[in-house]
């Protein structure tokens, strides 16, 4: 695989200069043309060895281009606040908007493949960390990202070599440490973790190219002739997007469906729901002050029709928790910063640490192109895998994920509707939004049905509430959570307990002779 990359190329320091004076000119005009644009972004990484001069390469570039409208990131060992959370989160955040190119020195690639070569982790979870890298990817490139990554590649002698050089040099020796000697020892384990993570990366919308790295000037006039050759086709084959044409959804034959299963006409008495519910509270208040939470963190998903009643259930829930603890997160329309971004960064800024909870008044589903026809049905066939896949990553870090679809009749709705227009302090929460969605009812109700059938996974499934009745629907609600964190937080040991105080019970009863 690096076979290319230890020929020997090199570069005189003339024509280098000649040959960046032009490039310097192109790069400029067509990253003044991608900022004009400003439909998609681009994203270079510069990965590989110690000594392969990832730094100069990055430095280079950065002085060839205008730094106003270039992000560069550097990623190494995570901080405190970062392994609090997801792997993929800080990356995330480091994502430069659409109009903008952003460099990482140290990428998403960099941890997996420390750990895989200390032996921190095995083979097995390497391979799941390199699909889950693979999916990210595959995301950006369907949002429209542009992705270049570029490994730049030294003989175990080159880098020895180079770090000699490096020490001679005053100006650069603080650059060798000891670690850097260390490295030298673990060159064979490193060529063979990486030449695995790049054959398994090596995919069709975001290839690698392996650039050898021992000449300074062959290596950054290589790196940055290929982003310009590629932000130059991208930028002359931008058409009009061409979507791809999705199999067709299978018709209903009849009206049966998850919703209209449900039965709406389950209610509760005000005695029976204010003492379930105030029961629910103190449960709930008492399971995340458990030692045990601090290793999860805890994701609350509403979503509904309007006036549903999700705002008045999420009160009920917060009331039972610490307000240090929680953070509701209203969703409505993408600022111009959140569009500017692939669609879920706007989530991934929201994600709790361990030990907090986030309660999502709308989410991640709320992608009414399909029922506004902003994007195509293969778009948002596309979407359900994405966000699966996003479920399923905060999971696996620890997450405790629920969400509710709260249901209500049409006609309950219209009520609910008109008694908001005919009550002064609640007329905000009307509008002429609403009335308009209420028109595409039979739409909103066939995409809520598909939604919840590709998207309700075994482990992280959708809780269908029946809400005609709000006390009805603010206790299921709360029981439903306490019921969730009891089984991850105690496991069997809630059930345990409960089974001992009916045998308690029973032996009471019988010293009574009852």
């Amino acid at each position: 695989m690096f076979e290319s990359a230890e020929l020997g190329h090199t570069i005189d320091k003339k024509t280098f200069r000649a040959e960046v004076r032009k490039l310097r000119e192109a790069l400029l005009e067509a990253q003044f043309e991608l900022r004009e644009r400003g439909n998609f972004q681009v994203i270079v990484l510069v990965s590989g060895g110690d000594g392969a001069g990832k730094g100069e390469t990055i430095n280079d570039l950065y002085s060839w281009m205008d730094p106003r409208y270039l992000i560069a990131r550097a990623f190494s060992a995570p901080t405190d606040d970062e392994i609090a959370r997801p792997f993929m989160w800080r990356f995330w955040q480091g994502l430069p908007p659409k109009g903008r190119i952003g460099i990482f020195s140290g990428s998403w690639y960099s941890r997996p493949i420390h750990r895989r070569i200390i032996g921190e982790i095995d083979h097995a979870f390497f391979d799941q960390r390199i699909e889950q890298i693979n999916r990210f990817e595959a995301m950006l490139a369907n949002e429209g990202a542009l992705i270049l990554k570029f490994w730049l590649h030294l003989t175990k002698d080159g880098q020895k070599k180079r770090f000699k050089a490096l020490e001679k040099d005053p100006c650069t020796a603080w650059r060798v440490t000891r670690e850097s000697w260390d490295v030298l020892k673990t060159y064979d384990k490193f060529q063979e973790v990486a030449s695995h993570m790049l054959r398994m990366t090596n995919t069709s919308w975001a290839p690698w190219v392996i650039v050898e790295g021992a000449d300074d000037y062959y290596r950054s006039l290589t790196v940055g002739r290929l982003v310009l050759h590629a932000l130059q086709k991208r930028l002359s084959d931008m058409k009009e997007r061409e979507f791809p044409v999705a199999p067709p959804l299978s018709p209903r034959t009849d009206s049966l469906d998850v919703l209209t299963a449900l039965d709406l006409s389950q209610r509760l008495d005000n005695k029976t729901y204010r003492l379930r519910l105030a029961r629910a509270q103190g449960r709930l208040s008492e399971l995340v002050r458990l030692p045990e939470f601090k290793k999860h963190s805890l994701i609350l998903v509403y979503e509904g029709q309007d006036a549903a009643g999700k705002g008045g259930s999420i009160k009920r829930l917060s009331a039972a928790l610490d307000a240090r603890q929680y953070q509701i997160m209203p969703i409505a329309a993408p600022t111009q910063e959140e569009l500017a971004q692939p669609y879920l960064w706007r989530f991934w800024r929201h994600v709790p640490k361990k030990g907090r909870v986030a309660i999502f008044d709308r989410s991640w589903y709320g992608r009414v192109e399909r029922v506004e026809g902003f994007c195509s049905e293969a778009d948002w066939l596309r979407a359900y895998t994405e966000i699966n896949d996003f479920e399923h990553e905060l999971m696996a870090d620890g997450a405790i994920i629920l969400k509710f679809w709260l249901h209500i009749s049409k006609e309950e709705q219209l009520k609910r509707f008109q008694e908001r227009e005919a009550t002064s302090f609640k007329r905000y929460k009307i509008t002429d939004e609403d009335w308009r969605n209420r028109e595409k009812w039979d739409a909103y109700h066939e995409a809520v049905c598909d939604m919840v059938e590709r998207t309700s996974t075994g482990l992280i499934p959708w809780t269908l509430v029946e809400s005609n009745d709000k006390p009805f629907s603010r206790v299921k609600i709360m029981e439903t959570v306490c019921a969730r964190l009891e089984a991850v937080l105690l496991g069997g040991k809630a059930q345990t307990e409960e089974q001992g105080k009916s045998k308690s019970k029973a032996t009471e009863d019988k010293g009574k002779g009852r």
